[in-house]
C-alpha cells in the first residue's frame, strides 16, 4: 500500500497539484494510525492531509479511484442462471455469430472481460499515449470502446435473441440473459474508462522531470502572448542543456552495447565452442535526420520552436537535412547553418514569408512530390525522417504512396503533430492516414512535449 500511495503523489504532483515531502510523510502517519479497511476513511486522511487548496480538490476526487479501486465493477458470468440445455444453445449460438464482434461477446456473457495486457493494446492503438487529461480520457475510451465492437453490438444481441428463440430458450431465461449482458457492458465501459485514466495518470508521472519545467512550458504554442513567447524563447537554451546532457549519459552508457550471443558463438568456434571473447552490439546513438517542416500559418509557432531545438543540437546529429514546405518544399539546410539560432530561424522564415503574402495552400502532396525528384537521396535505410506537421492538406492529395515509400526507405519514420488526436479526419486533415503509415506519432502541442518527443527522437533514432 505504501508504494500505491507513492505512485498517487507522484500523479498528484504531475497533474499539477503541490505536494511536499512533509505533506506525504503524513499521509503515511495518517494511514498507518487510520488503516484501509474503511475506504471512505481512507479516502478522508488522504485529502486532508495531501490537498491544501480546493482548486485541486477536483484533481484528488479524479485521481483517487484510478489508484484505489479494482479497475471498475465486477462483471457476471451470464452462464451460472442457466440450465445445462440453455447453455449449450448460448455456446452454439455464439459459435453461429459473424466472428468480428466475438471477443466482446465472450467477455459480455462469461464475465471475464479483458486481461490488463489486452486493455493496454487496445488503449495503444486507441492513441493513450497521446493522451494528457480528462477530455483526451474521454476521447480514448470512447475509441476504445469502438475497437470492441460496441457500435454494432446491439445488432448482434437482436440476432442472438433471434437464434437462442430458434433453438427453444424461453423469453424469461433470454430476457435473464440480456439482463446480464447490459450489467456486463456497462461495467466493461467503466473498467475501460478507469484504465485509461490510470495509464494516462502513470504517463504524466513518469515523464522526465526536468524537461518540464514552468506552468508556461505546457501552454499551447498557438495560445501564446508575444511575451510569453519571447520567455520560452529563452528556455530553449535551458531545455538544450539538459537534452545534451541527458544524450552524453545515454552515449556513456551505450559504449559498452549489449551481449551479442551469435557474434560471441561465432567469434569462438576456434576455441572449441567456450566463449573466452565476449561480443557486444553497440549502437550508433548519433542518429542521421532528415526534417520535413510545416511551415505554414497555422504551424509558424511550433515549427519555429522546432527549427531552435534543431538548430541548438545539431552537435548531438551525425548529419541532418532540413526542408520546409508550405504549398512546395525547399530545402533549408544552408539557411540553418547560421551562426545565431535566433538568426538561422527568422533566415528560414524570411524564406517562406519574405515574399509576398501567401493564402492558405499548404500541399504536402506536391510537396513531397518534389522531394522525390530533387532530394530523395537523403534518405536511407539509416535515416530516421522527422515530419512536422498537422497532416491538413487544404483537400488536395495526400500522396500517402509516397508516405509509404518513404516509410520503407527510411530506418523510421516519426510524425510530430501539434493536434491532438480527436481532432484528426475532421476537416482536410489526412492524419488517420499519414498515422498508420508512421512508426511513431507525438503529440507536440507545446513545449515541454515538444522538448520530451526531441529527447525520445534523440534515444532511439
Amino acid at each position: 500500500m505504501d508504494d500505491r500511495i507513492i505512485e498517487f503523489v507522484r500523479g498528484m504532483r504531475a497533474a499539477g497539484v503541490r505536494v511536499s515531502m512533509a505533506e506525504s510523510a503524513d499521509a503515511m502517519r495518517a494511514v498507518e494510525v487510520l488503516g484501509v479497511g474503511n475506504r471512505e476513511l481512507f479516502r478522508q486522511s488522504l485529502r486532508a492531509t495531501l490537498v491544501k487548496e480546493s482548486d485541486d480538490v477536483a484533481v484528488f476526487e479524479e485521481l483517487f479511484p484510478l489508484y484505489f479501486s479494482a479497475g471498475g465493477p465486477p462483471m457476471q458470468n451470464a452462464m451460472e442462471d442457466l440450465s445445462e440445455d440453455e447453455q449449450e444453445m448460448l455456446k452454439a449460438a455464439l459459435q453461429a455469430l459473424s466472428g468480428r464482434l466475438q471477443s466482446l461477446m465472450d467477455w459480455l456473457t462469461s464475465g471475464e472481460g479483458p486481461t490488463k495486457e489486452e486493455l493496454e493494446q487496445l488503449a495503444e492503438r486507441a492513441g493513450a499515449q497521446w493522451a494528457n487529461n480528462s477530455q483526451d480520457a474521454r476521447w480514448v475510451t470512447r475509441r476504445m470502446l469502438q475497437q470492441m465492437g460496441m457500435a454494432h453490438l446491439e445488432d448482434q444481441l437482436r440476432e442472438l435473441m433471434e437464434r437462442l428463440a430458434e433453438m427453444g430458450m424461453s423469453w424469461e431465461a433470454i430476457e435473464k440473459l440480456m439482463g446480464i449482458v447490459e450489467a456486463n457492458r456497462e461495467a466493461l465501459t467503466e473498467q475501460v474508462a478507469k484504465s485509461v485514466g490510470r495509464q494516462i495518470a502513470e504517463q504524466r508521472a513518469n515523464r522526465p522531470d526536468e524537461l518540464y519545467g514552468s506552468d508556461l512550458m505546457h501552454k499551447p504554442f498557438e495560445a501564446l502572448t508575444q511575451e510569453e513567447a519571447n520567455l520560452l524563447r529563452k528556455e530553449v537554451q535551458r531545455l538544450v542543456t539538459q537534452l545534451r546532457s541527458r544524450a552524453a549519459l545515454r552515449r556513456k552508457r551505450g559504449k559498452e552495447g549489449r551481449f551479442d550471443s551469435k557474434g560471441t558463438i561465432r567469434a569462438n568456434q576456434r576455441y572449441g565452442g567456450v566463449p573466452m571473447e565476449l561480443k557486444f552490439k553497440r549502437k550508433k546513438l548519433k542518429p542521421s535526420l532528415v526534417l520535413i517542416c510545416d511551415i505554414s500559418r497555422s504551424m509558424l509557432s511550433v515549427a519555429e520552436f522546432m527549427l531552435r531545438l534543431t538548430y541548438e543540437l545539431q552537435d548531438q546529429v551525425a548529419k541532418t537535412r532540413s526542408f520546409g514546405f508550405y504549398s512546395d518544399m525547399e530545402e533549408i539546410s544552408l539557411t540553418m547553418a547560421g551562426n545565431q539560432a535566433a538568426d538561422a530561424v527568422d533566415g528560414v522564415m524570411d524564406v517562406f514569408y519574405g515574399r509576398a503574402p501567401m493564402h492558405y495552400a499548404t500541399d504536402l502532396g506536391h510537396s513531397l512530390a518534389t522531394f522525390y525528384d530533387n532530394w530523395l537521396d537523403s534518405v536511407n535505410n539509416r535515416t530516421t525522417v522527422v515530419i512536422l506537421g498537422d497532416g491538413r492538406n487544404n483537400y488536395n492529395d495526400p500522396r500517402l504512396d509516397l508516405i509509404k515509400d518513404l516509410q520503407q526507405r527510411a530506418r523510421r519514420l516519426i510524425w510530430f503533430n501539434p493536434e491532438a488526436p480527436r481532432q484528426w479526419g475532421t476537416g482536410d486533415s489526412d492524419m488517420v492516414a499519414y498515422a498508420q503509415l508512421c512508426d511513431q506519432v507525438y503529440m507536440v502541442r507545446n513545449l515541454a512535449q515538444l522538448s520530451a518527443a526531441v529527447d525520445k527522437l534523440m534515444a532511439g533514432a
